[in-house]
C-alpha cells in the first residue's frame, strides 16, 4: 500500500520547472484504491495521469496514446502485467515501471527480461515512486533526443548499432532488443576496450542511484548476451569483469578474470 508523504513545496516547484509540458503517465492496476492515491499524488506533482484496471484496456491505451511512461502491476485478472508487457514491447519502447509484490524476485526478473525499465515493490513510498518515475522518463526523453540527432553508427566484429534509428544488426541480421538493452549496448560499445562498472552503467542508462545489492543490470546483460549469441564463458562481445562490471570488445588483460553474474 502507498504511504503518502508530504513533499516540500520547493521540490514541487522544481519538478514543475523541469518539464515544459506535463509528462503523460498511464497506471494499469486492478487495485482501484491504490490507483486513486497514485493518480492524485502524481497530478499534484504536475503530471497528467490516466488509469485503467484491466490489462487488455491498458494495452489498447498504450498502443493508441503516446505516453511518457507506464506504471504496470504484475498481478491482474485476464491479461496480466507480464503478458501485457510482452505485447507492448512488440510495438513500443515506452518506459515501463513494474509494480511487484514484496519479495517476489521471480516477478522482478521476468518483468526485466520482458523489457521493463525498472521495478518497485508495492510497499513503495510516494517519494520513491516519484524518483523511479522521473528516472525512467528521463531515459525515455534521452532516447527521443537521440532519434532526432544526427545519424551515428557503431560497428565491431559483425555487430552494428545505429544510434539514431535504434537498430542493432548482427552478421547482417536485425536483432530485436529492448530500449534499455539498446542503451546498455550503446554505453558499452562507446567504451569499447574499457571496463564499465555496474554503477556507471546503472547511472547512465536508467539515471537512478546505484544500490549495492541491485543486480538488475546483470539480468539485462544476460538477456542481451542471449540475443547476441554470446557465450558468457567465452564471450565474443561482452566480458564480465569480476567484482567490477563489464567490458565490450577484446579482453586481453590478465589482471581481471571472467566471473559469471
Amino acid at each position: 500500500m502507498v504511504n503518502p508523504i508530504a513533499f516540500p513545496k520547493r521540490i514541487c516547484i522544481l519538478v514543475a520547472r523541469m518539464a515544459q509540458a506535463p509528462l503523460h503517465i498511464l497506471m494499469v492496476d486492478d487495485d482501484r484504491k491504490l490507483c486513486a492515491l497514485v493518480v492524485d499524488y502524481l497530478q499534484n506533482m504536475g503530471f497528467r495521469v490516466d488509469a485503467c484496471h484491466r490489462g487488455d484496456e491498458g494495452l489498447e491505451k498504450i498502443l493508441s496514446i503516446r505516453y511518457d511512461a507506464v506504471i504496470l502491476d504484475v498481478m491482474m485478472p485476464g491479461l496480466n502485467g507480464v503478458e501485457l508487457l510482452r505485447e507492448v514491447r512488440k510495438k513500443s519502447d515506452v518506459p515501463v515501471l513494474m509494480l511487484t509484490a514484496l519479495g517476489e524476485e521471480s516477478d522482478r526478473i521476468v518483468g526485466l527480461e520482458m523489457g521493463a525499465d525498472d521495478y518497485l515493490p508495492k510497499t513503495f513510498s510516494t517519494r520513491e515512486l516519484l524518483a523511479r518515475l522521473r528516472a525512467v522518463t528521463r531515459r525515455g526523453i534521452r532516447n527521443e533526443q537521440n532519434k532526432e540527432s544526427a545519424a551515428k553508427e557503431l560497428e565491431w566484429n559483425g555487430l552494428i548499432l545505429r544510434e539514431t534509428s535504434h537498430e542493432v544488426i548482427l552478421d547482417d541480421l536485425p536483432l530485436e532488443v529492448t530500449a534499455l538493452e539498446f542503451a546498455i549496448l550503446l554505453s558499452l560499445m562507446k567504451s569499447k576496450g574499457r571496463v564499465k562498472t555496474r554503477e556507471a552503467l546503472i547511472e547512465e542508462v536508467s539515471a537512478r542511484r546505484f544500490e549495492v545489492f541491485d543486480r538488475s543490470i546483470d539480468v539485462h546483460i544476460s538477456s542481451l548476451r542471449k540475443k547476441l549469441g554470446d557465450d558468457a564463458k567465452s564471450p565474443r562481445f561482452i566480458h564480465t569483469i569480476r567484482s567490477i562490471g563489464y567490458l565490450f570488445g577484446e579482453h586481453r588483460s590478465s589482471a581481471h578474470k571472467e566471473d559469471l553474474p
